[in-house]
């Protein structure tokens, strides 16, 4: 392996001393020049370790990949998909490849890049990453694993999984590509977002399955009818549950609307594909005394992704919101891009960095940090479903479950046998 680079020299001490001794050495192993897999439960840091790895490099020699369009916009990276020119996969692998890799310009960005990141690397196929490698093997005019590229791989296949179109589940890590990749692995194990070692090791128990006396004792303490005046987020699995839950919430109370157009430009196919895949919706609906959340972190660190509070103020260039148990905030409009495949900003919405808190689905709270929710864990039907609705939360007082199943906690057999072998 190549000398360890200090990583005083890669980053301002302050930037380092950021980060927890764990995370110090998952930083130090990405700045190794290897190929990474860098895992971890829910809340240990993986995207915090990463976002210090990438502030010290250009886009262009590691840009991150992301496996969803909103994903992408929220992390300033492209789509997996887009990247490598893989479209919808019409026609399956070999016709996927055929056309992608007549593509002149996807050769010229393979042949270019010192490496790539790829983000939430559970949701990306076995299949796709089987394209990928043999297009930048095609491009690059090398049968090295990637065709030389450096890869780094991000996130824990214990939550969300990648979408299989029949058949068993296609993970990435079952696809022989991943273990040519040669992956030096580092497992995350300090967990910076739960405050409470109870809900931890309950946690800890949800996110491989397990459902013992433990787990069992602990949703049944934390079963409730449900309570419309509670405050608490409410997390559905299905994207129409949360809008209406929302708009009724909004509905009762008894405020003026104000609609706030989202601001579109760019090439307008990208504009189309932002008011679908984006992370902001085409119009934000809010009322004065509204609940509301922060979908993105605060480069001043006023909030993060999932900070909670109450509209205060509506002006047409600022909102104002009461952070729940903290102090008031100006929240101005920001901008969200999107980037094309080779990087390029082509679209780009200007909207505030808030969603209606009442409610959101499993899917879009991954990331989020909350104090209190409300979840029915009785008929989930994807394996870590369950644990990235729990692991939210900093403590488990504020856990409140409506039904729960013992069905809905699972962990896919291939999932669990690689973590054990890991």
């Amino acid at each position: 392996m190549p000398n360890k680079k200090e990583p005083s020299n890669q980053l301002k001490n302050s930037a380092f001393d950021a980060l927890n001794p764990d995370q110090k050495k998952a930083l130090e192993l990405l700045q190794s020049g290897e190929n990474v897999f860098l895992t971890g439960g829910a809340g240990c840091g993986k995207s915090f370790v990463i976002k210090h790895f990438v502030d010290e490099l250009g886009p262009k020699q590691m840009p991150i990949l992301a496996s969803t369009g909103a994903a992408a916009v929220l992390v300033g990276g492209r789509t997996f998909h887009s990247f490598f020119g893989l479209g919808i996969m019409e026609g399956g692998a070999e016709a996927t490849f055929n056309r992608a890799s007549n593509d002149k310009r996807l050769a010229k960005r393979l042949r270019e890049v010192e490496g790539l990141i790829l983000d939430e690397v559970s949701m990306i196929s076995g299949e796709c990453l089987m394209i990928a490698e043999a297009l930048a093997q095609n491009a690059r005019d090398s049968k090295l694993p990637w065709g030389g590229m450096r890869v780094i791989a991000v996130g824990d296949f214990a939550q969300l999984p990648p979408v299989t179109r029949s058949g068993p589940r296609d993970w990435a890590f079952a696809n022989h590509v991943w273990s040519q990749t040669g992956f030096l692995n580092y497992v995350l194990t300090q967990n910076e977002r739960v405050q409470d070692e109870k809900y931890l090791t309950f946690l800890n128990k949800i996110r491989v399955g397990i459902v013992d006396d433990v787990v069992r004792n602990f949703l049944d303490q934390h079963q409730f009818e449900h309570d419309e005046n509670d405050s608490a987020t409410r997390l559905f699995s299905r994207r129409d549950q949360s809008l209406f839950y929302n708009l009724k919430k909004l509905n009762e109370i008894d405020a003026k609307e104000v609609v706030i157009d989202s601001i579109y430009f760019g090439t307008e196919k990208f504009q189309e594909t932002m008011m679908k895949q984006g992370p902001v919706p085409v119009q934000l609906r809010l009322k004065v005394g509204a609940e509301v959340m922060f979908i993105q972190n605060d480069p001043n660190k006023r909030w993060v992704n999932g900070t909670r509070g109450h509209v205060v103020q509506i002006e047409d260039d600022k909102i104002i919101v009461e952070k729940l148990k903290g102090r008031d905030v100006t929240v101005e409009k920001q901008q969200f891009s999107y980037l094309d495949a080779d990087g390029n900003v082509v679209a780009s919405v200007i909207q505030f960095p808030l969603t209606l808190a009442y409610a959101t689905t499993i899917h879009k709270s991954q990331g989020a940090t909350l104090d209190e929710l409300w979840c029915d864990l009785s008929n989930l039907w994807e394996p870590g479903q369950a644990y990235v609705a729990l692991s939210r939360l900093r403590f488990g007082r504020g856990l409140k479950v409506l039904r729960w199943n013992t069905k809905s906690i699972k962990i896919d057999p291939q999932v669990q046998n690689f973590y054990t072998q890991l």
